[in-house]
């Protein structure tokens, strides 16, 4: 199916000094890398905003309940909805591991992380200096649009990408194809070849 957005903004995933919104590949993993050296908390958020996508609201509002843990799954409460919307989103069994460990000593409705956005903002903003990532890309919303980058480049389904987001319309996340990524240059590169470059 192909959708055509006649409000499409491909300046949505630039700046205005034309400076990138999204990590890279390479970029997640150097956060990730500055991520283990934090403390506990800050180390399990880091992971979670890198493997979900989601927004850091949400994942400062997840509480015990929503750990699903026979599906490793964590049900977050899809924000700016008129409704109130709930999404699963699945997770490495590792992260479900460091989850149970913030929960331990906690009930269903208690939160994971005490903290206000801006404390959790920070301790972000700390790690991505740790791991030397700057400008625009540089906090949590740099993670949500490189969730949505990489799954898009690994091929997973539009539909499927905008339910793990949060999107109420799939106009939101088409967006995140027509980033220049991996899948850009693969396209370009039959032309230069044409022209003995790489």
């Amino acid at each position: 199916m192909t959708y055509h957005y006649p409000h499409f903004d491909e300046a949505a995933l630039f700046d205005q000094d034309g400076q990138r919104k999204y990590l890279c590949l390479d970029e997640g993993r150097r956060f990730l890398r500055a991520a283990a050296a934090a403390d506990n908390a800050t180390r399990i958020l880091c992971r979670l905003l890198l493997f979900t996508g989601c927004r850091i609201s949400e994942a400062l509002e997840l509480t015990v309940g929503r750990l699903d843990i026979d599906a490793h799954m964590v049900i977050f409460r899809t924000l700016k909805r008129r409704k109130r919307v709930f999404r699963a989103a699945p997770i490495p069994d590792s992260l479900m591991r460091e989850l149970q460990t913030l929960a331990e000593g906690k009930v269903a409705n208690d939160r994971l992380w005490g903290w206000c956005r801006q404390t959790a903002w920070r301790r972000i903003k700390k790690v991505m200096d740790a791991a030397e990532i700057t400008g625009p890309k540089a906090c949590a919303r740099g993670l949500r649009h490189q969730f949505a980058v990489q799954s898009l480049q690994e091929k997973m389904p539009l539909s499927f990408t905008q339910r793990l987001l949060g999107h109420s319309s799939p106009a939101t996340t088409v967006i995140y194809q027509h980033v220049v990524g991996k899948d850009a240059r693969q396209l370009v590169a039959g032309f230069w070849r044409a022209y003995g470059e790489k």
